[in-house]
């Protein structure tokens, strides 16, 4: 009965042609799809094995994170002081713990002078700092299925920018909402009834407002690959929302845990502090997973595994992408990223990049230097082959562990890949990427269907 219920369940879920319903009614459908698609992935536990990762780092980066934006906004004319309340407001679910805890913390941060530290002692604070950003980027990047980093260079000066420009919009953003929910004008609108009820109540909506805004720009900014707003927004409106929420929940667990510290004695702090710490990565990167989802719906699926493509499918893709790049190039249109081909051909990005990688690395295609990088001929199309596409794709992955020729030769065996081989070449003897790229125009809009054995109709030019 169980097993019946769990596939009828699945059934409802999975085996439902979303393009076929409309819009409202296809909408709950994919939400449960993306709280299944995402609770997998916790069950899983590669959610949770980062966000400890990022607990670790984050212990051991802290105080130089805090020293650099304090001396930055030191440098501007704000105080210890009016920083406190800042840091106060983060560790509010540790209760007295998280005042105990931004003490220590202020007084680590008050005896790191940056001036006095040395050329190597500042490098070594700014390394710090930029490994903690270098694996947060790493944690979005895997949540987006990305393998390509973005260059060293390019890393270290967008985390400069965000080191040097953060701390102060952070503190404007909260500074001025402090001003604005204080100012008489306010005062006097509270006074004013229903009004008073509409500003208490935007008053208590402000925190989540800022802390979506900011996750939003997290989502945005971080992962190396183009993240639209509307699904950063989703994801950061629902981070946002459980941040808050689990804030208030693990206040109330501190209430109750003198036990934890009667156990622990002074190390309870520390532990509290850490639990906090892992909660509120874990929540950052389900939010981060619900953004994914959201864009990249052809992700959700019953079952998550590593992905694998038959030969024909990795041959047809890749025709597919040289087919595009090709006819984009002829027509003078924008070159295609790896992220819109794959939306273009319904596949995963990871699918995509798989095969432009094979094609790049036989200099087929070649990358520019755009962020998101797009991908144009490496070579005039009417000297490559369209064999050479076949063979690239058909010869990725082999390592020098696992190579063809070293498998034992048996004269059979060898005889009919040589026929095989042969045949293939026979059917495309002549045939270039550029006549594939401008088929579509010669048959107006359909491919050119060949006879097998014959040579392709050659263009001039």
């Amino acid at each position: 009965m169980v097993k019946g219920l769990k596939s009828h369940v699945t059934g409802a879920i999975w085996d439902v042609d979303l393009a076929a319903l409309p819009a409202w009614a296809g909408a709950p459908v994919r939400l449960v799809r993306i709280l299944y698609a995402v609770v997998r992935d916790l069950g899983d536990g590669m959610l949770s094995l980062r966000a400890m990762s990022l607990v670790y780092a984050t212990l051991l980066s802290l105080v130089p994170l805090l020293a650099i934006s304090f001396s930055v906004l030191k440098g501007l004319g704000v105080h210890y002081d009016q920083l406190e309340p800042r840091l106060l407001d983060f560790l509010a679910p540790l209760g007295e713990k998280g005042v105990e805890i931004t003490e220590y913390i202020i007084a680590f941060v008050e005896r790191v002078e940056v001036g006095v530290l040395g050329a190597v002692g500042l490098g070594f604070l700014v390394y710090t700092v930029v490994s903690l950003m270098q694996k947060i980027e790493r944690s979005f990047n895997d949540t987006w299925q990305v393998t390509r980093h973005r260059p060293f260079a390019r890393r270290f000066s967008g985390y400069l920018i965000v080191l040097l420009i953060g701390p102060v919009l952070v503190f404007l953003s909260m500074g001025i909402t402090a001003w604005v929910m204080g100012s008489d004008a306010v005062a006097a609108l509270t006074a004013i009834q229903p009004l008073g009820a509409l500003v208490e109540l935007a008053g208590k909506l402000v925190p989540y407002l800022l802390i979506i805004a900011a996750f939003t720009f997290i989502y945005v900014f971080l992962p190396n690959t183009r993240v639209g707003v509307r699904s950063a927004l989703v994801g950061a409106a629902v981070a946002g929302f459980l941040w808050e929420t689990a804030g208030w929940a693990f206040a109330s667990f501190i209430l109750g845990s003198t036990k934890y510290t009667v156990v622990y004695s002074a190390f309870a702090s520390l532990i509290l502090f850490m639990i906090w710490l892992y909660l509120s990565w874990l929540i950052l990167l389900v939010g981060a997973s619900i953004a994914f989802y959201h864009q990249h719906p052809e992700f959700l699926t019953v079952r998550r595994g590593e992905l694998r493509m038959s030969n024909r499918l990795r041959e047809k893709l890749a025709l597919l992408a040289v087919f595009h790049i090709g006819r984009s190039y002829y027509q003078d249109l924008p070159p295609w990223t790896a992220a819109g081909l794959a939306q273009s051909l319904h596949v995963p990005a990871e699918a995509a990049e798989s095969v432009l990688g094979a094609l790049e690395h036989a200099a087929v295609v070649r990358r520019t230097g755009d962020d998101p990088p797009a991908y144009l001929p490496a070579r005039p199309l009417e000297t490559t082959g369209v064999k050479e596409v076949l063979d690239a794709v058909r010869a990725a992955d082999e390592s020098t562990h696992l190579d063809i020729g070293k498998l034992p030769a048996e004269p059979a065996v060898e005889a009919l890949i040589g026929d095989l081989e042969r045949g293939l070449a026979g059917v495309l003897e002549g045939m270039t990427l550029k006549d594939l790229a401008v088929s579509a125009e010669a048959a107006g809009g359909a491919a050119v269907e060949r006879l097998p054995g014959k040579a392709p109709p050659r263009r001039a030019g």
